[in-house]
């Protein structure tokens, strides 16, 4: 029998994912990959696996689940998801081990959007183009590239839960500064105190989002020359102004090229803390040069690859 773990009631948004596919945003394929890359490592790290092995990533609730294995490590990340097997309360950030026949339900949190579940060995699915990553929209990689269904059976690649002792982790912080974008491509299409407004002015995140982007609720941001242009290429982090005035910040499984000016791009490392701020929360933005967001970019992954010094074996 093929150790897995069933889907009894899945969140409604629970996909399988990894760091991402790259080199093809040239042919018109999006990376994909986690929203919260410092929650999914540690997830992999507290059960042992390599850091990019593939997990499942949720939205606000992960849902019921039941092992089908001997046994298996789990963890679960991303925030403080309130986590538990039958009548007994988990932690999150904690690594915990379950029988065959136990459920583990990971409900909602109150500091997060998106969580990760991983377990031991990883689950057995076959990379597309070099990556385990869901992409949705084109129905590429996971799990036949859709969410997770009730009655799904997760096929695991160890039937037994690893015999070290138990492992946590230090949440990962979030510091609540302005979020750093460096300006343009496409700042001129807007009038100058549309500039100003939109570094100035306060953002209320909106429930209008996944994982291609989220919608902010703000001041309006006036265009100088029309909100059209020919399309070009976008990335994650990319934020147009469409003709609503309203700011659209591109996330993981966001379009190749798109036809909204981009008023500026945030930074790669502050796309996770973004992606993670609840509905009704608010953002401000702040410039930072090409060059700044360069030696910002290479902290961030200096920091990802320190990860391990935040995790502790308990018993």
């Amino acid at each position: 029998m093929i150790p897995s773990l069933l889907a009894v009631e899945p969140g409604p948004y629970v996909t399988l994912q990894d760091r991402g596919r790259t080199g093809f945003r040239r042919f018109g394929v999006s990376c994909s990959g986690v929203m919260d890359l410092a929650s999914f490592h540690l997830a992999n790290r507290l059960v042992g696996n390599a850091p990019d092995a593939p997990a499942l990533e949720f939205a606000h609730v992960g849902g019921l689940y039941e092992v089908a294995a001997d046994s298996c490590r789990i963890a679960v990340t991303g925030g403080t998801f309130a986590l538990s097997c039958g009548d007994v309360t988990l932690a999150p950030w904690w690594s915990h081990t379950l029988r065959r026949g136990q459920q583990v339900k990971i409900a909602g949190a109150p500091d997060a959007v998106w969580g990760y579940l991983a377990i031991a060995g990883g689950f057995a699915v076959t990379p597309r183009l070099g990556s385990s990553a869901t992409h949705l929209r084109s129905g590429l990689g996971g799990l036949g590239g859709r969410c997770v269904a009730a009655g799904d059976s997760l096929p695991l690649l160890a039937a037994i839960a690893p015999g070290q002792p138990e492992r946590r982790a230090m949440p990962v912080a979030r510091p609540n500064w302005p979020l750093r974008v460096v300006p343009g491509p496409q700042q001129d299409f807007f009038a100058r105190d549309a500039v100003e407004t939109f570094y100035r002015g306060s953002f209320r995140v909106t429930h209008r989002a996944d994982r291609m982007g989220t919608w902010l609720d703000g001041p309006p941001i006036r265009h100088a020359a029309g909100f059209n242009i020919v399309s070009d290429g976008v990335v994650p982090g990319c934020i147009q102004i469409p003709g609503s005035g309203q700011p659209l910040v591109l996330l993981m499984d966001c379009q190749t090229t798109g036809g909204y000016p981009k008023i500026a791009t945030m930074i790669t490392a502050d796309l996770a803390r973004f992606a993670q701020t609840r509905p009704g929360g608010q953002v401000r933005f702040s410039p930072v040069s090409v060059e700044a967001a360069h030696h910002l970019y290479c902290s961030y992954q200096a920091r990802i690859d320190g990860l391990g010094h935040l995790i502790e074996e308990w018993t």
